[in-house]
C-alpha cells in the first residue's frame, strides 16, 4: 500500500511502499476513502521535534477486524480519528474511536463533518450558549470554523459573528450562515458578544477577550498557544475556558457518542452542511497542508486515496 511520511522537521512529505497493517485487539482495518487534514497534524510537521506517523480523520470501508471487535464487521463504511498513519491507502482505527457513516453520506462527508463538527460543537456546549446571545468564531471559514458558525445558529444564538484572517473569506463566512464577518486586523470587531469560540489563539486571544460584554465567555479550543492578562478577566467579569476534544472522547464516550449522533442528525436534516476546501491525492498531500498553512482554505481540506 502506499502512505506519506517524513522524516524530520518540516517535511518534506513524500509517498512511499509500506505493508498493509495488521488490525490488532479492539482494531479496525480500513480501506482509507477520505482523510481529514488538520491544523494541528499540520503543526506536527512544522514543530514537532521529531517525526511523527500523520494521523486524524479517516473515513472508509472495514476490510478486518482484530480480536474483541463487537460493533463492526467486514463491509461496514465508518469513520473516526486514526493516532497511527492515516495518510495512507489502509489505516488502523480503533473500535472505540469509530462510528458508523450512514447510507446517504459519503467518505468525504464524514471526514468533513463528524471530527471537525465534533470540535465545533463541543466548543459550542462548554460556551454554554444561551437562546439569542451573540456568537463570534474565528478561523470562521475554518473546516471547523464554517461547522461552528452553523451549530452556533442551530443553538439559537441571535447574532452570528465570522473572524477571518482575509476579506476574501467573507462572502462564504456569510454563505454558511455568518450575520457579519470582521477581518482580524481591523480595529475593532463590532458591538460586543456573548461567546467567543477561538480557534486561532496566539495574537488573536486579546482581541478576543476585548470583543466580549460584560459576563461574556472565551472557549479557547486551538493548538495556537497564546497569552491573557487576569485584569483583564476581571475588568466586565469575563472568563476563559479551554476545551479538547480528546478529554470527552476519552473520558465521556456515552457524550461524545450523543454529540456524533446529533450532527448525523443535523446533516440529514440539513441544518448543517459541511463544505469541502478542495480534494487532493495522496501525493498531493504537501499542496493539501499548505492550503492550511497558509490559510487559504474555506471549509475542509481532503485528501482522498
Amino acid at each position: 500500500m502506499r502512505r506519506v511520511r517524513y522524516t524530520s522537521t518540516g517535511g518534506p512529505l513524500f509517498l512511499e511502499e509500506a505493508p498493509v497493517p495488521v488490525p490488532g485487539p479492539g482494531e479496525l482495518l480500513v480501506r482509507c476513502e477520505a482523510i481529514g487534514v488538520t491544523l494541528p497534524v499540520v503543526r506536527k510537521v512544522t514543530e514537532a521535534a521529531e517525526a511523527v506517523p500523520l494521523g486524524g480523520e479517516i473515513a472508509g470501508e472495514v476490510v478486518a477486524v482484530g480480536g474483541a471487535v463487537t460493533r463492526f464487521g467486514a463491509g461496514d463504511r465508518v469513520t473516526g480519528l486514526c493516532f497511527g498513519h492515516g495518510y495512507a491507502d489502509y489505516a488502523l482505527l480503533h473500535e472505540a474511536m469509530a462510528s458508523p457513516v450512514p447510507g446517504t453520506a459519503t467518505a468525504t462527508d464524514a471526514v468533513a463533518l463528524v471530527r471537525s463538527g465534533l470540535v465545533a460543537l463541543g466548543a459550542l456546549e462548554a460556551a454554554r450558549p444561551g437562546q439569542g446571545e451573540a456568537a463570534l468564531v474565528t478561523g470562521a471559514a475554518s473546516g471547523v470554523g464554517h461547522l461552528a458558525v452553523q451549530l452556533a445558529r442551530v443553538r439559537g444564538a441571535g447574532r452570528v459573528v465570522g473572524a477571518v484572517s482575509d476579506a476574501a473569506k467573507a462572502d462564504f463566512v456569510r454563505s454558511v450562515g455568518a450575520d457579519d464577518v470582521v477581518v482580524y486586523t481591523d480595529g475593532g470587531w463590532g458591538d460586543p458578544v456573548d461567546y467567543v469560540l477561538d480557534a486561532v489563539g496566539g495574537d488573536l486571544l486579546g482581541p478576543g477577550l476585548a470583543a466580549l460584554a460584560p459576563g461574556g465567555r472565551l472557549v479557547a479550543y486551538s493548538s495556537g498557544g497564546g497569552t491573557i492578562q487576569a485584569y483583564d478577566l476581571l475588568v466586565g467579569g469575563k472568563s476563559v475556558i479551554g476545551f479538547q476534544m480528546a478529554r470527552i472522547a476519552r473520558g465521556e464516550p456515552e457524550l461524545y457518542e450523543q454529540w456524533r449522533q446529533e450532527l448525523w442528525k443535523l446533516f440529514a436534516e440539513g441544518a448543517v452542511q459541511p463544505v469541502v476546501h478542495g480534494e487532493f491525492a495522496l501525493e498531493e498531500a504537501a499542496v493539501a497542508h499548505a492550503a492550511i498553512e497558509s490559510r487559504v482554505n474555506r471549509g475542509k481540506v481532503v485528501l482522498r486515496p
